[in-house]
């Protein structure tokens, strides 16, 4: 299957939405609306809460009894009321990280209460286009200290359908934001994985929308070989992934190649597939890697593909190597690990 494909359907008994790229499973989001008080990208109407010393950040009441844990808390004050945006996943039991940074998405812009400002998506190449663009983002938000970036599909609608696009957003934006009186209240809640994929994934355009067809498209067996810790390298080389309250723990092998090279090959294939696999496993925070030993004069070619790898991932950064060795890496909890959405559950892709 060649080309860029969209699957709409369920799996695990939750909605979801597959993106292939030439066969390869390149992004999931699956529901898990029943796993969290409000999923990444609600916006809500909170309530400061008392400052936690030594933990960088404050407690925020939300709606139905949920707490957010805030670290932007400078000039905050407890009993205040914030608009607020989930900004990720969560384990059970914790506080939902929340941040002041509210978006206000679409599918041809993003509106940025307290970012003034007319961005042109940089995917956009053609001058002359990026200037009709800016102009029309102009002139919708003339008198507003919002701003607005215009996302890279944008080049495939036209002028009146952008601009209208903007005021929608600037219209929702100003109405939320203008809206803090009152308790804790979901104000606009996150989207489906189905209007997600729809918001997110438009561009380049795909090739098909397909409602269903996770079974006939290779999703489901990519999906099934998300839920176990090893992960197929080239040759005979393998990594294996394991999440633990503290830390993502990676662990490279070379397998049955024992030629000087090995090590170099199995790190380099690791490093490129990392980021998607965490991706795609729904897995952030702290990463600690142990490589295939290698000369340390190996190191610098190795980073580079790391870095190469995590450009475009949600606030991906490389640290470092460790004394013993490791490397260690960041990466955004942006959402639910699809483990724990999946694991235990019954059914199959619609």
């Amino acid at each position: 299957m060649k080309g860029r494909v969209v699957l709409l359907g369920e799996i695990g008994g939750r909605e979801a939405a597959a993106l292939m790229v030439d066969g390869q499973l390149e992004d999931l989001i699956v529901d898990a609306s029943d796993e969290v008080a409000f999923a990444p990208g609600a916006i809500l109407r909170g309530v400061v809460g008392r400052q936690m010393k030594g933990q960088g950040g404050v407690f925020v009441d939300l709606p139905d009894g949920a707490r957010g844990f805030l670290r932007e808390a400078k000039g905050l004050a407890p009993g205040q009321s914030v608009i607020c945006m989930v900004s990720g996943g969560t384990e059970p039991g914790k506080a939902l990280p929340v941040t002041l940074r509210v978006l206000f998405k679409s599918r041809l812009a993003i509106v940025t209460p307290g970012a003034p400002g007319i961005n042109v998506s940089r995917r956009i190449r053609e001058e002359g286009l990026r200037e009709e663009l800016q102009e029309v983002a102009t002139a919708v938000m003339e008198g507003s200290d919002m701003g607005v970036i215009l996302r890279s599909a944008a080049a495939h609608a036209s002028p009146e359908e952008v601009g209208e696009d903007v005021a929608a957003m600037r219209e929702l934006a100003e109405a939320v934001t203008g809206d803090l009186e009152g308790a804790p209240e979901l104000l606009v809640d996150a989207p489906d994985p189905h209007e997600e994929a729809w918001r997110d994934w438009g561009d380049p355009v795909p090739d098909e929308v397909i409602e269903g067809g996770f079974d006939d498209h290779g999703a489901t067996d990519a999906i099934e070989a998300l839920l176990s810790p090893r992960v197929e390298l080239p040759g005979s080389a393998h990594m294996m992934i394991e999440p633990t309250r503290a830390l993502i723990a990676v662990d490279i092998n070379t397998g049955n190649d024992t030629t000087p090279a090995a090590a170099l090959k199995a790190n380099i294939a690791a490093a490129r597939e990392l980021p998607r696999q965490l991706r795609l496993r729904g897995l952030g925070g702290q990463i600690a890697i142990d490589f295939a030993p290698m000369p340390k004069r190996d190191r610098q070619a190795l980073e580079q593909q790391l870095q190469r790898a995590i450009k475009g991932e949600p606030e991906a950064a490389l640290a470092g190597w460790t004394p013993l060795g490791n490397f260690e890496m960041q990466r955004k909890r942006d959402r639910v690990p699809l483990a724990h959405l999946l694991r235990g559950r019954n059914g199959g892709a619609a």
